[in-house]
């Protein structure tokens, strides 16, 4: 999802993707490459993402969202969302009171 997120402020080589995954983040998402790589290749697999080939004094390749990765990207950030305000509605719930004992 974060991936998807991201991609979706537009296009991006590997390196430029894990560093806007960190610094949008603020450092808590310092994604490895071990790591990246093959979450975009499942990506890729899946039609969520493509990629191409450019050469911009550097060979690289670009990954970009589909149409299909925004679709995916909305249904899972709406399943992120529900779980999220279970977690804070759980978070902010009041306290259950004691069994009364004898009663």
């Amino acid at each position: 999802m974060l991936v998807l997120a991201t991609l979706a402020r537009g296009s991006a080589h590997g390196y430029a993707l894990a560093e806007a995954l960190r610094t949008a983040s603020g450092g808590e998402f310092d994604v490895p490459e071990g790591s990246l790589y093959p979450a975009l290749h499942r990506l890729e697999r899946s039609g969520a993402i493509t990629s191409e080939w450019v050469h911009d004094g550097r060979r690289r390749r670009v990954y970009a969202i589909t149409a299909a990765g925004a679709a995916q990207l909305t249904r899972e950030t709406g399943a992120w969302q529900r779980f999220a305000d279970g977690v804070a509605s759980t978070l902010a719930a009041p306290a259950i009171r004691p069994a009364v004992q004898g009663v």
